[in-house]
């Protein structure tokens, strides 16, 4: 028997995120957890990002609840801000924004500054966890050891194509 305690999903659409948010709290989902984006550029049906936002209901410690309420915004869009429900998630949509563009409509953590850099130095371009991304520093170093079969001073060489590091850029790309 698993210790686990399950979780309760709910999939929105994007002009209902704050509602539900508001309807979770209601419902004594009063712990804001975390939240995040999961980039599904790749997706065949809508190409954008996942965020999801998971909760806690600590009324009954012994019964815990969880919920995690998804969305799916589309390339380009914005999505409304839940800062106003959960005081806590302002951290959280700051780090979202930064490392995968989105930006949140009114979001407010208080001090009147808006949505700013968090993590990311200052003057860095991009966008670092959306699959878009180029990883510059893998293109621009050696990679260490041996990546393939054969690569070792220890054997013979193969007859196998050399793979670039994940991350790095096709070569037919152009110069880096």
């Amino acid at each position: 028997m698993s210790d686990a305690v399950p979780v309760q999903r709910r999939e929105v659409e994007p002009r209902e995120w704050v509602a539900a948010a508001e309807a979770a709290r209601a419902e004594g989902f009063t712990f804001f957890d975390w939240l995040t984006a999961v980039d599904q550029a790749d997706a065949t049906d809508v190409p954008g990002l996942d965020v999801v936002c998971h909760l806690l209901d600590p009324s009954t410690p012994t019964a815990l609840r969880r919920l995690m309420i998804r969305t799916r915004v589309p390339d380009g869009a914005v999505l409304d801000s839940i800062t106003g429900v959960f005081r806590g998630a302002a951290w959280h949509e700051r780090e979202t924004h930064e490392m995968f563009g989105l930006a949140f409509d009114g979001f407010d953590d208080g001090t009147g500054r808006g949505l700013r850099p968090l993590l990311l130095p200052d003057g860095f371009e991009g966008t670092p966890l959306r699959k878009s991304f180029v990883l510059a520093a893998r293109a621009s170093k050696q990679w260490p050891g041996a990546k393939e079969p054969g690569e070792s001073e220890h054997s013979k060489p193969t007859g196998r194509r050399r793979v670039s590091a994940p991350g790095v850029p096709d070569p037919e790309w152009g110069p880096r």
